[in-house]
């Protein structure tokens, strides 16, 4: 995730660049380091370092890199003859580099030939299986398709081999979700939440989760879950707090006729409905009376 002093460098040496202030090669460093893909000033700042022979030669071996990266710009902005172009040269100087066939895969995609690109990802797996980013060529190319049941196959694949992989387990939940298969997208969060216990975003996607399924155990957790949204968040998170109020609503109607014991302490949903009413004070005076009808509705 790149954070905003690294998006503040990268937007003013745009600028820089823009403005004839020079800085084309260290922007374009700066945005593949941050892994920030914006292929129309990658290519057109790229091709101006590439179509200067001056340029192009001062930067030595790291000139190779940059026609990689214009590649892929122009098969982004759909330029694909300049991507063919300097697919021709990398092919010239490394014949054999399976670095340069994952390009060809991907120009084959960018031309509309999928079953000509998945045999050659097929073929440049067998020879190297852990090759990560030819693995998440072949999800996106399954999604850009619409086979939303092999894109999940080849995440799950996928995570078989890189259980580490962070975004390709949000990813493979946010695939869930849009299936409504809550359960599968559970599983994901709780793999996110094991990994990265202080990201308060996935404790929050998984209260959503569990909110959603319903039943007084899973409410329960949910419950939790948004108030440990709170925790790491400093009280922030409107969308939590809103939460907490919706779970001990349902809580409430699904617990009627239980023991005393069961029931819950009233306290939080109290102070949560307290600190909603003040963010709304302070941000949005006039949804007040809303937010206020809507509480008095959940019985809050």
């Amino acid at each position: 995730m790149v954070s905003k002093t690294e998006e503040s460098q990268l937007n003013r040496l745009e600028n820089q660049v823009d403005n004839g202030g020079g800085g084309a090669w260290e922007y374009l460093c700066l945005a593949r380091k941050l892994k920030v893909r914006r292929p129309e000033k990658a290519l057109k700042y790229g091709l101006s370092i590439l179509n200067d022979s001056k340029k192009r030669y001062a930067l030595g071996p790291e000139q190779w890199t940059l026609y990689e990266q214009v590649a892929i710009a122009a098969m982004d902005c759909q330029c694909l003859d300049v991507a063919k172009d300097c697919i021709k040269v990398l092919q010239k100087k490394f014949p054999e580099s399976k670095r340069v066939g994952r390009l060809e895969g991907m120009l084959l995609e960018a031309t509309g030939s999928r079953a000509e690109a998945e045999k050659a990802y097929s073929s440049l797996l067998e020879d190297n299986p852990l090759d990560q980013v030819i693995h998440k060529r072949r999800v996106a190319m399954a999604k850009a398709q619409g086979n939303i049941s092999a894109a999940i196959e080849w995440l799950n694949k996928y995570l078989e081999i890189f259980m580490a992989d962070h975004d390709a387990w949000r990813e493979l939940a946010e695939i869930y979700v849009s299936l409504q298969m809550y359960k599968q997208a559970a599983f994901c969060y709780e793999e996110l939440i094991l990994s990265q216990p202080t990201v308060p975003l996935y404790h929050l996607a998984y209260a959503d989760v569990l909110y959603t399924l319903g039943e007084l155990e899973n409410l329960q957790i949910a419950k939790k879950y948004y108030a440990s949204t709170i925790d790491l968040t400093g009280g922030k998170n409107t969308r939590a707090l809103l939460g907490i109020c919706l779970c001990t609503s349902a809580m409430r109607q699904l617990s009627k006729g239980r023991n005393k014991e069961d029931k819950e302490s009233p306290e939080l949903q109290s102070l949560a409905a307290k600190a909603l009413e003040k963010d709304y004070e302070q941000i949005a005076d006039d949804k007040l009376g809303l937010l206020t009808c809507a509480l008095r509705s959940l019985k809050i």
